[in-house]
């Protein structure tokens, strides 16, 4: 576990450097090329106001670089001074919001992933008067540790989305890898969608930051169980591995159908090949988007949207047809 003071260091170091990035369109890139090089310009008269992001995954992770893209461009759209940071040791991702509060952030943004270690932190928080807006993973704690409102999808009623269009397409027997155990968000999702399937119904764990070896465990399970016919992944990098283990294992070309969550190229390439059944996507790009400017609303107009229900970005369901259309877009990072 790294240490509270360089953590903050780290942080305080960023909020210090940080600039902004882009609006919409062909105006937001050429904003994001302007805010990387020191520029900027933004649409409103606004203070310049400083919000923290602090999620429990990042670096690397086409998810959530686009997440961070979306808050990037809000940000320079309302003229706001955004820092970003990322730990998947909640220790550290507590630490991370402590530093925000002690730099007197006027915004916070977080992910609740694992939400009660973030209890005690976000009611700091709540009594320096930072409000806090809550995207992407832990809806259900939202209100009770006093975010203003919850940006994403609400997890199980995209598990039930997902649980019809598996038995819409005829599958049989699913197995959905679970690559985070302990995330309440992932087991919302194969929960939900195993009610909805009303099927034969299998759950495997896997370690998602090491690949091969899910690889590994989902080619095993293949192997042992034939009667497996559809796979469904929680997250666009592990589709890519399960259908290496659905191969690994031996199965013909079609015989097992690969169902994921989330978008990235690789998934947009398995759709437009019919590799990729169908893609459940939560639409990233608006959870980072709009939970910039509902932290912006909030302090320019005191508003809050949801009334007290989370602003849903999805579920979407995606398939083959959809690919052309979708490839510009995630190319650029926007989906």
């Amino acid at each position: 576990m790294r240490r509270p003071l360089p953590v903050f260091v780290a942080l305080a170091a960023v909020l210090l450097l940080a600039g902004c990035s882009a609006t919409g369109g062909l105006r937001a890139e050429q904003a994001a090329r302007s805010a990387a090089s020191g520029g900027g310009g933004s649409g409103v008269g606004t203070p310049r106001w400083t919000f923290a992001m602090v999620t429990h995954a990042g670096s690397g992770d086409s998810f959530w670089d686009t997440v961070r893209k979306g808050a990037q461009q809000a940000a320079a759209k309302d003229n706001i001074n955004f820092v970003y940071s990322n730990d998947a040791n909640t220790a550290n991702q507590v630490q991370l919001v402590q530093a925000a509060i002690d730099q007197k952030v006027d915004g916070l943004l977080v992910t609740l992933a694992k939400g009660d270690a973030m209890k005690a932190v976000l009611a700091k928080a709540e009594a320096a008067g930072i409000p806090v807006v809550s995207v992407n993973s832990g809806e259900e704690f939202a209100a009770r540790f006093g975010a203003l409102t919850h940006v994403g999808q609400d997890e199980s009623t995209a598990g039930r989305a997902t649980g019809a269009e598996l038995k819409q397409r005829g599958r049989k027997s699913v197995l959905c890898v679970i690559h985070e155990q302990g995330n309440v968000g992932q087991e919302q999702r194969c929960n939900g969608a195993k009610a909805a399937f009303g099927g034969a119904w299998q759950v495997l764990y896997v370690n998602g930051t090491d690949l091969p070896d899910a690889k590994a465990a989902i080619s095993a399970k293949l192997q042992a169980d034939r009667s497996i016919d559809t796979v469904l992944t929680l997250s666009a990098p592990l589709a890519a591995t399960a259908l290496q283990g659905i191969t690994e294992a031996g199965r013909a070309a079609g015989s097992t159908e690969e169902d994921t969550f989330d978008l990235s190229t690789q998934v947009v390439g398995g759709l437009k090949a019919g590799t990729i059944g169908f893609a459940v996507d939560q639409q990233p790009y608006l959870q980072g988007y709009e939970g910039v400017d509902l932290l912006w609303l909030y302090r320019y107009n005191l508003n809050v949207l949801g009334g007290g229900s989370p602003v849903a970005t999805g579920p979407q369901i995606l398939t083959g047809k959809d690919a052309p259309t979708l490839a510009a877009y995630v190319a650029r990072g926007t989906r």
